[in-house]
């Protein structure tokens, strides 16, 4: 096994392991996730999610819409195994990563959640400073460099730092939410993800706040693939480059945003766009 790999895998070096981030000297898989066949089942019997395959591209924004129910969270937590927390829920498919399944019994999930990061809903910082937000669990996940480079270069990138660099001691809740979304965001980034999900970010803000995330989006997938689950159809076409269609558990399209939202090939997406259901 690889240098590479043990420091990947470092408590059990016989576990598979993906290969380096961006830069790393290996040649990148052409998507960021492989998604093979997967159907998920809560306890009550309910299939949120049905046989579902598509490849997610790497450093674009992919957009998952659907009215409610339609399946959108439970997918985008099953990209890095997070319906594994919700008691009774079962999985089956591939999703692949660097070509590994990260539901492989071998895979570590804290190791998956790392490299896959997540944002929620509802902005949830720490009851901590602002600093110790980014700096707690890079801390807790064996970050030995400069913490007060890490905290500023996080901040940037989540165009926080200006707004926030002489008040970093000061409680996290003290932000206004949107400001607190930022930093989730950042916090999120400080464990340098490959990918980052976002489960409707923006729905609990304000227009300036939605529009100062959505403009972040553009510069983050530069570096980061971001899969975005949205209700809200001209946020999918503000900011994502593909777009995925769910309804009732199944994936109905998948295709370029553009296209599917001015030619899109199923009937049922065009009247879901055009608002007559959902």
């Amino acid at each position: 096994m690889s240098k590479d790999s043990a420091a990947a895998w470092p408590h059990d070096r016989n576990r598979p392991t993906f290969t380096p981030a961006p830069g790393g000297g290996l040649e990148l898989a052409p998507s960021a996730l492989d998604v093979r066949n997967l159907t998920i089942a809560y306890a009550d019997g309910h299939v949120g999610v049905r046989d579902l395959s598509l490849e997610l591209r790497r450093n674009s924004v992919t957009a998952i819409i659907g009215p409610s129910g339609c399946g959108k969270s439970t997918a985008l937590r099953a990209f890095n195994r997070m319906n594994e927390l919700i008691p009774g829920t079962t999985t089956s498919g591939k999703v692949l990563f660097h070509g590994i399944d990260i539901y492989d019994p071998a895979v570590d999930a804290v190791q998956v959640r790392k490299r896959i990061g997540m944002v929620f809903q509802k902005p949830n910082p720490f009851p901590k400073s602002i600093y110790e937000n980014i700096a707690w669990g890079a801390r807790l996940n064996g970050w030995t460099g400069d913490m007060d480079e890490l905290v500023e270069s996080s901040l940037k990138q989540a165009a926080l730092w200006d707004e926030v660099k002489d008040k970093l001691k000061r409680s996290a809740y003290a932000l206004s939410g949107g400001q607190q979304q930022r930093l989730c965001i950042a916090r999120a980034l400080a464990l340098t993800p490959e990918i980052l999900l976002m489960d409707e970010p923006t729905s609990a803000l304000d227009p300036l706040s939605t529009a100062k995330i959505e403009a972040l989006l553009d510069g983050l997938k530069a570096k980061y693939t971001i899969i975005i689950v949205t209700h809200n159809m001209q946020q999918a076409g503000r900011v994502s480059d593909m777009t995925a269609f769910l309804l009732t558990g199944d994936l109905v399209e998948y295709a370029p945003t553009r296209q599917l939202f001015v030619t899109p090939r199923d009937e049922r997406t065009e009247r879901y766009i055009s608002g007559r259901f959902g």
